[in-house]
């Protein structure tokens, strides 16, 4: 199957499906015509300027003043690649380095970078081989473009840097030979456009949206099995509560809830309690919080993912090249704080069900284990968790307010979205974890509820789940079983229609 790049708006379901059913790309005629043009009249524009264009015939940042000669225009593009491939700290996870790819691909065919149409060709050619330029995590300040990260996703391009090439690391020669291919000869404004740009962070950003959308849901889940667990009530999730107060994702979320909890027989039976802890009775507030969040920076990724972020920007038609600021990455990274924010909020609410389910309350036993004393129980599951959501807490501090000064003062204020999107990637993966405990809690919790049963819907969920993480009966080592509840919710396929 093909996905043809072109001006299309590109939103995450088509984004999923091309990820999901492993779509090759291909540039539409349309993309193929502006970046010729667009070359062509930068060539054009070369022979009868003489005046210095920022980036095109100067050096770069502070360097701006410094006028290159024409015939060392491809070293000055060339030295700049490597001289900016600088990066360090872990690598980028394979699948947002191929992200990275796709979002250069789709800023670079709009026809206002100025770049061969031989250089789009070839990273569309690294995307459809999964040849994966190594990328480091660290080096951005998510300013003038997410530079050091974009400098070694640029490296193969001209015959440097490693890649990952068939679940191995090899030297981008070896994938030359191989395909029989010639390094490219970057032309004038060229490694600019690569570097200058934020799909580093548009990848984290858009790769994270998708996982958390996930975890969403899952939070619905998993906090309906816990609160029918807890022998917990139904009327906070009525509709005409929340009619009344009428936030999409408040509504949402109440719903989701009726709809899983539809049918059982523990949350129709007859009530001791008049209420419900807040973390139970208030989950549509607080999960449908998080969803209107993720509605906004939703919105943010999908206008960054589908526009040109280099820089200058050229304007054939309208015969003007600008240098401007579009590079700048203050939007997405006020959108990664409002994120990480959002969804440690997910795992804070998690984790007090976690503590309400092994605190010896409504006939359950206490740290939900026969025998206690003799058995610790899920007395430490919740510790973990805890632990977790404190340090999710501390990464949930915003980066945005943070800048620092490079370049030489010309590069006086910096948007640390490059961090944020590092430190969301953590905080999302934690959300995973502690909504996994919560899981494995309320997987326990609910074998004492027996005869009586939840949903057919939840009791499907967890006659499956049981196979990987059976009942704990005596002391065992628990972390093997957390594990394997992290592996049980990556592994569930939700249907992309319930996520968005």
């Amino acid at each position: 199957m093909t996905h043809t790049v072109s001006s299309k708006f590109l939103d995450l379901s088509i984004i999923n499906s091309i990820i999901s059913e492993e779509k090759k790309l291909q540039l539409s005629d349309e993309s193929k015509e502006k970046i010729i043009a667009c070359r062509a009249y930068l060539d054009a524009k070369l022979k009868t300027r003489s005046k210095p264009i920022y980036g095109i015939n100067t050096g770069f940042g502070a360097l701006h003043n410094v006028k290159i000669s024409k015939e060392n225009l491809t070293v000055l593009q060339e030295n700049l690649v490597m001289s900016h491939a600088c990066g360090t700290g872990e690598r980028v996870p394979n699948e947002v380095v191929k992200l990275m790819l796709l979002f250069k691909i789709q800023s670079l065919n709009y026809g206002h970078s100025g770049v061969q149409l031989e250089t789009v060709n070839r990273l569309i050619d690294f995307y459809n081989h999964d040849i994966l330029p190594i990328v480091y995590t660290q080096g951005s300040l998510g300013a003038s473009g997410d530079l050091a990260p974009l400098a070694h996703l640029a490296l193969p391009l001209i015959g440097k840097g490693k890649v990952i090439y068939k679940g191995g690391e090899c030297a981008i020669e070896k994938i030359y030979n191989d395909f029989d291919w010639k390094p490219i000869a970057l032309q004038s404004k060229e490694g600019l456009a690569l570097l200058n740009g934020t799909q580093f962070m548009s990848a984290y950003g858009v790769y994270l949206l998708l996982k958390s959308y996930k975890l969403s849901y899952l939070a619905d889940l998993i906090g309906a099995i816990s609160l029918d667990s807890f022998d917990g009530r139904i009327e906070p999730f009525y509709e005409l509560v929340h009619l009344v107060r009428p936030h999409n994702g408040q509504l949402k979320t109440a719903e989701r809830l009726r709809d899983f909890l539809d049918g059982s027989e523990l949350i129709k039976q007859k009530k001791k309690h008049i209420q419900d802890p807040y973390s139970f009775r208030c989950m549509p507030q607080v999960h449908g919080a998080t969803k209107d969040t993720l509605a906004f920076v939703e919105k943010t990724f999908q206008t960054e993912i589908n526009s040109v972020t280099d820089n200058p920007n050229i304007f054939s038609a309208e015969d003007l090249i600008i240098s401007g600021g579009n590079f700048h990455g203050q939007p997405l990274a006020l959108a990664f704080d409002y994120l990480k924010i959002a969804m440690a909020e997910l795992g804070n609410i998690s984790e007090r069900r976690t503590f309400q389910l092994v605190s010896g309350l409504r006939g359950l036993p206490v740290f939900l284990v026969n025998n206690p004393g003799l058995n610790s129980g899920f007395m430490i599951p919740q510790y973990t968790a805890a632990s977790i959501v404190s340090a999710n807490k501390q990464l949930a501090t915003p980066a945005s307010v943070d800048s620092i000064v490079s370049s030489n003062g010309q590069e006086d204020h910096v948007s640390m979205g490059a961090n944020a999107a590092t430190q969301a990637y953590t905080l999302v993966n934690n959300v995973e974890r502690i909504l996994a405990i919560e899981l494995f809690n309320a997987s326990q919790a609910m074998f004492f509820r027996v005869p009586l049963k939840s949903s057919e819907f939840i009791e499907s969920i967890l006659n499956l789940y049981r196979q990987d993480v059976p009942f704990v009966e005596d002391d065992r080592v628990m972390h093997d079983d957390i594990q394997a509840s992290i592996l049980f919710i990556q592994g569930l396929d939700i249907d992309s229609r319930e996520l968005y």
